[in-house]
Formats: C-alpha cells, structure tokens, sequence
C-alpha cells in the first residue's frame, strides 16, 4: 500500500568533494524519487538512474497486476491445481505474504485481488460498488493464501486463487534499490517508491534526512509528525484517500481478507518504522487492517514501532508504541 509521506527539501551546503543528485520518474502506477550524496568513486548519476530503472522494470515485469504478460499475472490466469516457475524474488515475496498472514489470522491475505475487483478497487474492477451477499461467497472460494504452496522453484494453487503484491511491492523495490546504491558505493541516500521510503546516511551538510508524517486529511497536506531517518525503512498505510461512500456509509480499499469486506473500525492510519522497507510496507497494511486495538496490541506484543492515528469525535488522536517512541526519540529532527 502506497505510503503518506512528504520528503522534507534538503539543505544546500555541499563539502568540496560532494554533491546531492536527485532524480525520478513514473512506476507502479505512480512516483519513485532518489536522492544522495555524490562522493568519490561513486559512478555517474547516469549509471546510477540506469542500475535503478533496470530494478523497476524487473519488479514491473515480474509483479504488476496491471500488464497481462508479468509473471505474477501469468501464474493468476492458471486454473486450480497448477504450478508455475516463478522468479527468485516473486517467491520471497509470496514468503513474506505467508508470514504476515499466519502473523494476523488470515487478515491479511496476498490472493484479495478477487475481492478488490469485486468492490470495484483491483486492475480488473468495473466500478465501485457493495457486492450482495452472493457474490462475496463466489469470490471468497478464490481468496486464501492457504491455497498457495512453493514447490522449488514453483508456485502452485489448490484454488484459483490470485495474487496481489500491491501491500510490499513498493517497500520490496526500495530494500533492493538501496542495497543496489550500497554496492554502489553509495552510503548516504533517501530513496521512495509510491511513497514507500528508506533512508541512511546524511545529507551533505551534515544533517539527517527528515521526513514528515502526514495526518490523514484527504483535502489538504497537513504535517503530523517530523522524524529522522537513518539506516531503517518507513511505511504509512491509510485509508483516507481511496474509498467511496454508498447511502452514507464510507468504503474503504483496505480489505479484511477474514470479513471480506472493507475495514470500518476508527484507525485511519499507521506508519511503521522497520530495518527493511519490505516489512515495514507489509506490516503497516497488517495494522491498519486489524485497527486500533488489536493493531495496537499486535504492535506491543511484537514490539513494532508503529504510529496511530485514530478518529475521534472531534478530530484525530495520535498513539505510539513504546518501540517508535524509542526510534524517533533517538533520531529527533
């Protein structure tokens, strides 16, 4: 799920020997940006937009649900009970969806594409609308991670099930892509996709790079909180700008893979700090999906530094877990 974040601009005041170089373009339907520190012996920014973009376009061809001909969208078009060679990083991911899904009771589920398309949120939607009771039973008999199962290098299904990578996608390509500028050479970055970041390092002035919460308002930019961010990855999920609204009631594109339905509790976002974007990305969707309480008690119990937001009569009210507090107090702006 796309992150809510605004970058901070960075502060001219470049040492002789160093420069900061940005660029960015369009990917997975929406932005990435990268920016860091030119030293010595690190090549061309050329190269390094070129190394980057070679990154994206893999991710692209192998995961988007959104092309007919990637990998992922190939295995989706199989029937029930067959298998498919799938690339190294599909299967890690198909891993990772298995984990947060045992980790949350089924609540969070990789194969909702069904379910997306149904409500009118997926790649083959046609329009948003609140499915009858019916058509939830159909689609819930091809949504179920329990369906897949990894066979060497093959993914296989017992249903026909489809998989939806959108909830770590972005948190997987920025992990790569800064393990790709550390190879590089590069030890000072901040790097975003669709709003998934990582950052680490300093900028050229000697300053952390400083990113802001944004509160969840869909009219309106409005910071919440500022942080330092060194050496981890962040991931905000909400459900505020992606939604529609039926006689009065508000539909969320979050869905609870065990309802079946959008979630409708008072949690209207969560940001999660975590060495590795990926989890970060995952597990952000993980506690929006299970709300304030469970989401919150799921966070202590596992001592994940996560930042609520919640509704209140009058407004929002913020809640951190004692992880994130310990995190942000260290990196205070």
């Amino acid at each position: 799920m796309a992150g809510v974040f605004l970058a901070l601009a960075v502060v001219a005041g470049c040492g002789p020997d160093e420069s900061l170089q940005r660029f960015g373009g369009p990917t997975m339907g929406s932005t990435y940006s990268i920016q860091y520190v030119q030293r010595g012996g690190v090549p061309s920014v050329g190269e390094v937009q070129r190394q980057v973009g070679r990154i994206l376009a893999e991710i692209d061809e192998q995961m988007s649900t959104y092309r007919s001909d990637s990998d992922i969208e190939r295995f989706n078009d199989l029937p029930a009970n067959s298998c498919r060679a799938m690339p190294a990083p599909v299967l890690e991911l198909v891993r990772v969806g298995e984990q947060l899904s045992a980790q949350s009771n089924g609540a969070f589920d990789l194969t909702i594409e069904p379910l997306l398309n149904l409500w009118g949120f997926g790649p083959q939607s046609r329009g948003e609308q609140v499915p009858d009771a019916q058509a939830l039973a159909q689609v819930r008999q091809r949504v179920g991670h329990v369906h897949l199962r990894i066979e060497g290098e093959q993914l296989c299904k017992d249903a026909p099930v489809q998989v939806d990578f959108n909830s770590i996608a972005a948190g997987y390509a920025v992990d790569r892509i800064a393990t790709t500028l550390q190879g590089l050479g590069v030890g000072s970055y901040l790097v975003e996709v669709t709003g998934e970041l990582k950052a680490a390092g300093h900028k050229p002035d000697g300053s952390p790079w400083r990113v802001a919460l944004e509160a969840p308002r869909d009219d309106q930019q409005v910071l919440e909180r500022i942080i330092a961010v060194d050496g981890f990855g962040v991931s905000t999920s909400g459900d505020y700008r992606k939604y529609f609204e039926r006689d009065g009631r508000r539909y969320s594109h979050t869905l609870d893979a065990q309802t079946a339905a959008p979630i409708q509790h008072a949690l209207a976002s969560v940001t999660v700090l975590h060495p590795q974007a990926l989890m970060a990305d995952g597990l952000s969707t993980l506690l929006l999906i299970l709300g304030p309480q469970r989401g919150w008690e799921y966070a202590e119990k596992n001592a994940i530094a996560a930042f609520f937001v919640i509704r209140a009569d009058n407004g929002f009210v913020t809640r951190s877990s004692a992880a994130f507090e310990r995190m942000s107090t260290n990196l205070a702006p």
